[in-house]
């Protein structure tokens, strides 16, 4: 998937808003949302807690891991950990993105976003890091990892090394197959 795809999909996650209007339940494609009461907190897609909060119709609720001390305390556990440890959310940087970015229900939205930046760097830090470790270490056997396992990383994540990740491994191959064949051959000793 493409980082639009991603985003399409991050965009269907529920999200929970205080509606200012009054309507039955909605019948969508998805699911169904609603009944709406003012100042009832109700579950809806992102996409449309977004679409009512731009035309003014309801406030969005911060969900609990967009909050200050609870990213604080993430960043914490993920900078200690040395493996990845379970994401904010699935959607965590395409939920934030598009809630910080068009809404203006987030209290300290530049701390909020400051906070899961950090944490998302030090996510793709660790993603590197396990790339340089698969292709360089042998395991003790004397040749190259062929697999990896990484746990707790997200679509986007793992979106945003793909393409060099499988075309570098697919020149690394190539490459090995060629030194073994270099080594095999006696014109080449």
């Amino acid at each position: 998937m493409d980082p639009a795809q991603i985003e399409f999909q991050a965009e269907k996650e529920p999200v929970e808003i205080l509606p200012n209007f009054t309507e039955d339940k909605i019948c969508l494609i998805g699911g169904d949302v609603g009944p709406f009461q003012p100042q009832i907190p109700t579950t809806v897609p992102l996409w449309l807690a977004m679409n009512l909060s731009q035309r003014r119709k309801c406030k969005i609720l911060t969900p609990d891991w967009m909050k200050v001390d609870f990213l604080k305390d993430k960043k914490v556990e993920e900078g200690e950990s040395l493996l990845f440890t379970t994401p904010l959310h699935p959607h965590y940087l395409e939920f934030s993105t598009i809630i910080l970015g068009s809404s203006n229900d987030v209290e300290n939205a530049d701390e909020v976003r400051t906070l899961i930046k950090d944490i998302h760097d030090m996510r793709l830090a660790k993603l590197r890091k396990s790339i340089h470790n698969m292709i360089t270490h042998d395991g003790g056997s004397g040749r190259p990892l062929s697999h990896a396992l990484i746990n707790n990383i997200t679509a986007m994540e793992l979106n945003t090394i793909r393409k060099f990740f499988t075309s570098s491994l697919d020149h690394l191959h190539n490459l090995r197959n060629h030194a073994e064949v270099c080594l095999s051959d006696p014109r080449y000793n």
